[in-house]
């Protein structure tokens, strides 16, 4: 969310930059003010008439000392008056204030100056590209073959199960998933991260304090008998781990990981782009979190985008990173990086990755603070990326390491995985 101090002084650049990023209700800028001023004016008149009921009390002890009871009794009455005056002033400034908390909560996160132009995925910037792209034997498959040759994942009794994109894995497939899930928790540690396992369903506040609500209640499978939400992904349940603390200063940067499930709905999805793991409604994701002080967040990120990139290049694969265009960012994230793999059979990017600074936007909800070296309390900056994503990078895996004999893994899962090949 949004500070109002942030609107308060220049009202103008944040339009500006909330059209960068092609937020269609503008003009929520003025409603805002607007709601800020009657805010502050009813906290002005209230003081004034709690400064006034005070000053009456004292009056009321000096004449009832002088034994002048009847102007006591006066005054007495005049303060009563007085407070039925702050009583009602008081559900007035509670009610505004809640409208503009409300209002506040419909306000993207302000994208960074240096967010490319544009609307459309296809106005994304990529920053750089590297690896090989494979040639494949004639007679190459796609994954969603691959995965039925080798007896890997099965669909359709998943659709049994529970619905349409939720994938049983099974045999070496459920390995390799293990086998990945477990490298990348190690390669994360390694780097200093604290490794988590969180719970899968969340709260409303929960659900609030990384933006998830009230912006993307429909991508959520929603538990309505308890009200807790099902998560989408570990940057949810782990970012608030320190909702409402005081961090010190000399914890940051605090630095954590998890492995979960995520559950997304992704309600009218279909299509090409969706066929066997494109894209799916649950899947099993590593992340990393880092919450840091605001003068170094923007170093951070970058650190956190050669972190992925390491990690995918240890894999093998073909990737390149994007700078998302305004258009084309999250609601809560201020600057986020994409990371895309190729897919030889399918002769296409797929997306493995987001590595984003949310700047003090989802910190400002938790009210995750901290007192710098002058002893100012501050709000400290968080950003998390997927490290990585694993139904995508499955699928360029065996796509692209495919030969007719079997698939061959990348070196770095050999004893994860037990064999060098499938």
């Amino acid at each position: 969310m949004l500070q109002i101090n942030v609107l308060r002084q220049d009202a103008t650049l944040v339009k500006e930059r909330l059209a960068a990023k092609y937020f269609s209700t503008i003009s929520l800028v003025d409603d805002i003010l607007s709601i800020d001023d009657q805010v502050r004016k009813l906290k002005v008149e209230s003081e004034a008439l709690q400064a006034t009921a005070n000053a009456a009390s004292k009056e009321i002890g000096m004449l009832m000392g002088k034994g002048e009871k009847e102007k006591a009794e006066q005054k007495k009455q005049e303060v009563t008056s007085v407070k039925s005056s702050i009583q009602q002033l008081a559900e007035q400034l509670a009610a505004a204030e809640k409208q503009l908390q409300d209002e506040l909560v419909k306000l993207p996160n302000l994208p960074h100056v240096s967010v490319p132009k544009g609307k459309t995925p296809e106005e994304n910037e990529v920053v750089r590209e590297a690896g090989t792209k494979p040639t494949l034997y004639a007679g190459a498959m796609p994954h969603w073959e691959l995965i039925k040759k080798y007896d890997l994942v099965d669909f359709e009794t998943g659709a049994k199960i529970t619905g349409s994109g939720f994938p049983l894995y099974k045999g070496k497939g459920a390995k390799l998933q293990r086998a990945l899930i477990q490298y990348f928790l190690d390669y994360n540690t390694a780097a200093g991260y604290t490794e988590y396992l969180p719970p899968l369903l969340v709260n409303e506040d929960t659900a609030y304090g990384t933006g998830q609500l009230p912006d993307k209640e429909g991508q959520m499978y929603h538990a309505t008998a308890d009200n807790f939400y099902l998560i989408p992904t570990a940057e949810v349940p782990v970012t608030n781990i320190y909702r409402g603390e005081m961090v010190k200063e000399t914890d940051l940067p605090i630095k954590m990981t998890a492995y979960t499930p995520c559950f997304r709905r992704e309600a009218g999805s279909f299509g090409a782009d969706v066929r066997g793991l494109n894209r799916v409604h649950q899947f099993d994701k590593v992340e990393i979190i880092q919450l840091v002080e605001p003068a170094k967040s923007y170093a951070v990120l970058e650190e956190m985008v050669q972190h992925v990139e390491k990690l995918l290049q240890s894999l093998q694969l073909p990737y390149r990173i994007l700078r998302l265009c305004g258009g084309d960012m999250s609601f809560a994230s201020a600057l986020t990086y994409d990371f895309e793999v190729y897919s030889a059979a399918q002769q296409k990017w797929l997306e493995v990755s987001s590595v984003s600074n949310f700047e003090n936007f989802q910190t400002n909800r938790m009210k995750i603070r901290y007192k710098n070296a002058e002893g100012k309390t501050q709000l400290v900056h968080s950003l998390n990326g997927s490290s990585l994503a694993l139904p995508r990078i499955v699928a360029a895996l065996l796509e692209n390491n495919q030969t007719e004999e079997g698939i061959v893994l990348p070196e770095v899962l050999h004893t994860y995985f037990g064999n060098k090949s499938i």
